[in-house]
């Protein structure tokens, strides 16, 4: 029996169904690390600051989802054995905070982002088209999504409740991890992004902030 001969759009929806499914499925190849809210106790917060700081780590679950899609898209796209590595290494601390987040929206009786999709699939999409312009531009476009995210956990750090410590471990974690992977993409040679582009990417980064804040 003569085997189908796919097309290009055929193997490009079967990728992205692959991809999407890792949504749902815990990793397995990895030591996850605890949550750094493990060590402090849960503050006394009115219903409304929870609903506030629950909303606020759904849009940084989101980010993190998208987080995910963008390194998956950038690892396939990239030449160099040792990008795939570093970038494989990168997308394994994402997955840490994509839990650590999803946790605390648990304890805080609340959902994620019920557009979880399409932020996947919009960011591997992004990911694949900075990948086909080589290493270098996709290292530049990954150096700088980490720094508009670092300066986006600076505000929501601001935003949080002072007592709220379980919250403020997490992202001060995330803060530090998103940084160092700016500067591992920057040491690697990473191309500054024209302002234009950075812009671009700045808005489409409002976009989901504010959505996912509510959905």
């Amino acid at each position: 029996m003569k085997s189908r001969e796919y097309s290009a759009l055929d193997r490009g929806i079967m990728l992205l169904d692959s991809v999407l499914g890792s949504l749902s499925k815990p990793s397995t190849d990895k030591n996850k690390k605890p949550s750094p809210a493990k060590v402090h106790s849960e503050s006394n917060m009115g219903e409304n600051e929870k609903k506030h700081v629950s909303a606020l780590m759904r849009v940084n679950h989101a980010g993190e989802v998208a987080a995910q899609a963008l390194y998956k898209a950038q690892a396939l796209t990239a030449k160099d054995d040792e990008l795939k590595k570093a970038m494989q290494q990168s997308a394994d601390d994402e997955i840490d905070h994509l839990d650590w987040c999803e946790s605390r929206i648990k304890e805080l009786d609340d959902h994620t982002s019920y557009l979880e999709p399409v932020w996947y699939a919009g960011s591997f999409a992004i990911g694949v088209v900075a990948g086909c312009f080589g290493d270098k531009w996709n290292l530049g476009f990954l150096a700088e999504t980490e720094h508009q995210v670092v300066r986006h956990l600076d505000k929501h750090l601001q935003q949080l409740p002072v007592n709220d410590n379980r919250s403020r471990a997490i992202l001060e974690q995330m803060r530090e991890d998103e940084l160092h992977h700016a500067m591992t993409a920057e040491n690697a040679g990473a191309e500054n992004l024209p302002k234009g582009v950075k812009r671009l990417m700045s808005l489409t980064s409002k976009v989901m902030t504010k959505t996912a804040y509510k959905i």
